[in-house]
């Protein structure tokens, strides 16, 4: 993309980030998919569910997405973020899904039991025990997590060398998730590829996925992002690498 380095920061810095839609990188970036199609497992999922919670569902793109035959009979969702909230309440309370302003990090304000189905894509933390509380004996969480050492690559390119921490890792995760009374199911993982093709869909990459670099700005980090403009000049691609697992874990029903 032929053009100045400061015409890209802007435009970047402007754009909207709200909600969970990455189509404003088309052309910009590409993000090599998970094998196993998580949305389309959802739908699969939800059509076989009596009630189903999805847990911090960002802005709803993805549960709404999946509900192709439409919603469970009861169907709620959470999320923590207010600007994702309103997002969310607009796009699913017309499909017959409510949504509740919930913090991330506070207990899930259901009842014991309330779910036969709980999900979330790409959940910024996991409670196991609260999982398995709302669900009903029997029931599943099915989810898509950003698995360990995601964009470790992009991250050290501001950062510098850090310690990466395991408690993402996938056999980190099935094991938090029998600790807290589940059977795993599956818990499968995949290392994907994810290409920046210019210096402005990184700016706007690290403004939406804000724990990459922790309090990244333009004006912070504007000498390392001219050096990533030369970088992807010269190269005209700086690649880092996703990982992604896909979890099912049951309650037990004794």
């Amino acid at each position: 993309m032929d053009r100045s380095f400061d015409a890209l920061l802007a435009e970047a810095e402007a754009a909207p980030v709200d909600g969970w839609d990455f189509s404003w990188l088309d052309g910009r970036a590409t993000e090599q998919r998970p094998s196993w199609g998580y949305q389309r497992l959802l739908g699969e999922r939800l059509a076989a569910a009596s009630a189903a919670l999805d847990v911090q569902t960002g802005g709803g793109e993805v549960l709404a997405g999946a509900a192709t035959g439409g919603f469970p009979r009861t169907m709620a969702a959470t999320e923590g973020w207010p600007p994702n909230a309103v997002r969310a309440t607009r796009l699913l309370h017309p499909l017959g899904a409510v949504l509740v302003a919930s913090p991330e990090d506070a207990p899930l304000p259901f009842a014991d039991g309330a779910f036969d189905l709980v999900t979330s894509r790409h959940p910024a933390t996991v409670h196991w025990p609260e999982l398995a509380r709302v669900l009903v004996p029997g029931g599943s969480y099915f989810a898509q997590h950003v698995g360990g050492r995601t964009n470790v690559e992009l991250s050290a390119f501001f950062l510098g060398p850090f310690e990466v921490g395991g408690a993402r890792e996938h056999e980190v995760e099935a094991a938090q998730a029998r600790a807290a009374g589940l059977e795993v199911v599956q818990c499968r993982n995949e290392r994907l590829r994810l290409e920046f093709f210019d210096v402005g869909a990184v700016v706007w990459f690290l403004r939406k996925v804000v724990w990459t670099v922790p309090g990244f700005s333009v004006d912070r980090y504007r000498e390392r992002l001219r050096d990533l403009h030369e970088l992807i000049g010269r190269e005209g691609v700086f690649v880092s690498t996703m990982s992604r697992t896909l979890i099912e874990a049951r309650r037990p029903t004794a």
